[in-house]
């Protein structure tokens, strides 16, 4: 008999006096900064990074540059899998939400849901599955239906109740290009996202949100030093407004200067065609302190905590659901 998820939705303010609990993902982007002695002048650096780069891009009627504030609820996404007993819920995924507030009229405007995404699946997908994979290989691959869990998954969320009762919209993700891509400028620009990019074949990141139901843009807003990949299901451009775009840009691409800086805060801007590098010498470093080697050696631990708790407890039920569930 097949059985039925079903997910339950925290929220909890990321402002400067978070703390991150014992269950969250240590690797996360808005956990890794508010560890270590620096947390809050980290985050409360960020958090102006964030307020400023919403007030350039909407500039309109915005004579000082501080009409807007960005809030920022850190959503978890637990999953109980019905008839399992009293194992608990399964941590599943974090998202951020962005709300804006508008100090000329008061108005609290809703943001998008999704932004940054962390994933436990994933953490194993990639740390643990696609790392075991290839180490004996002459070449690189991914194991046969690399990412088809994960995918269903994240559809089965999105399709809740859950996730209905919670957001007005669909998800949008927004993360870095891929350093090994090649990606060409067009002629199509939008008076927020910017100058789209193109490029001729997907990454494998592109591919395994193309799972989740997912199809990728890139554009470079406008004053940024890079494209960002936008992920999303429907239309990017007529199914959010200006300031909702904004908030995932301004709050994205905070996240980029400090986690790539090599990339997105680079002292030169992407040319026609570009090719995104960590190894980037020309770049500028912000003033908030982040452990990037940290990050990656607890990626490996945490996919295979993953592994442990969630992927072999519950194989033959999640093997079961997969080949059962309806894309």
């Amino acid at each position: 008999m097949s059985k039925d998820f079903t997910f339950a939705i925290k929220s909890i303010c990321f402002d400067e006096d978070y703390r991150p609990s014992d269950n969250t993902r240590i690797t996360t982007n808005f956990a890794n900064l508010a560890r270590g002695s620096s947390r809050q002048e980290n985050l409360r650096n960020t958090f102006r990074m964030i307020d400023n780069r919403f007030n350039a891009l909407a500039h309109w009627d915005n004579p000082k540059g501080d009409r807007y504030a960005v809030k920022l609820e850190i959503i978890s996404v637990e999953m109980s899998i019905d008839g399992e007993g009293s194992g608990g819920a399964l941590p599943l995924i974090e998202i951020l939400k962005t709300n804006i507030l508008d100090r000329k009229t008061g108005e609290k405007i809703e943001g998008i849901a999704g932004n940054n995404f962390s994933s436990y699946v994933r953490d194993y997908d990639f740390s643990v599955l696609l790392l075991e994979h290839n180490k004996n290989q002459a070449e690189f691959s991914t194991p046969d239906n690399f990412g088809d869990l994960h995918g269903k998954l994240f559809k089965c969320f999105v399709n809740s109740s859950a996730y209905k009762a919670n957001f007005n919209k669909l998800p949008v993700i927004c993360l870095s290009v891929s350093s090994s891509r090649t990606y060409r400028r067009t002629e199509n620009q939008h008076p927020v996202l910017g100058v789209e990019y193109e490029q001729d074949e997907y990454s494998l990141t592109d591919e395994y949100f193309r799972k989740m139901g997912l199809k990728v843009r890139y554009f470079m807003p406008p004053n940024s030093a890079a494209p960002l990949a936008f992920y999303f299901s429907g239309d990017l451009l007529d199914d959010y407004t200006n300031l909702e775009l904004i908030g995932t840009i301004s709050t994205m691409d905070t996240f980029q200067k400090i986690y790539r800086p090599e990339i997105y805060n680079a002292n030169s801007a992407a040319g026609k065609s570009y090719q995104p590098s960590l190894k980037h010498e020309d770049f500028s470093l912000t003033r908030i302190v982040y452990d990037r080697e940290e990050r990656s050696r607890l990626a490996i631990e945490q996919g295979r905590f993953v592994e442990e708790q969630f992927i072999k407890p519950y194989q033959a039920v999640l093997e079961q659901w997969s080949a059962s569930y309806a894309l």
